[in-house]
């Protein structure tokens, strides 16, 4: 079957099997690897996107669901690295080995759109599905906060 997904701005189409998780279509079939593979359970938050601004994981989402709606990727976020979280990331040093931090990334900047001013409680909260193996959680919560205070924290 053939699904539109506007991905990070373009439309695009793909001829795969409505049930095909989204993270292959994007991985495999469009070639934007920068959405990783973690557990494949939406356990570990390593392949979130957004879906019309929400984050979701793409390893359990299918494609299907994704048909005629905005898909952004971390490559969408910003092309050049400086969406306010990307900066942060950097600023603070967040990332240890890196692997999950596209996840954190992308579920940091969701929670930031629908919430500008969070909470520790809020950031626990919108973050509590992505797992870090090198447990960077307090950097991860210093840059979320740094980007709600407009860069300065």
């Amino acid at each position: 079957m053939a699904f539109t997904i506007k991905l990070n701005g373009q439309d695009r189409s793909v001829d795969v099997e409505g049930d095909m998780p989204l993270l292959w279509v994007l991985r495999d079939v469009l070639g934007m690897t920068g959405t990783k593979y973690g557990c494949g359970a939406a356990l570990c938050g390593a392949c979130t996107v957004h879906i019309d601004g929400v984050a979701v994981r793409s390893c359990q989402t299918p494609v299907s669901d994704a048909e005629g709606r905005a898909v952004t990727t971390i490559e969408g976020l910003s092309r050049d690295g400086t969406h306010p979280v990307q900066v942060a990331w950097r600023e603070l040093n967040v990332a240890q080995c890196g692997y999950c931090q596209v996840g954190q990334i992308m579920s940091a900047a969701a929670l930031l759109a629908d919430n500008p001013k969070p909470s520790d409680d809020d950031i626990d909260a919108a973050m509590s599905g992505n797992i870090c193996r090198c447990g960077t959680y307090p950097r991860i919560r210093a840059a979320i906060h740094r980007v709600a205070a407009g860069g300065r924290r």
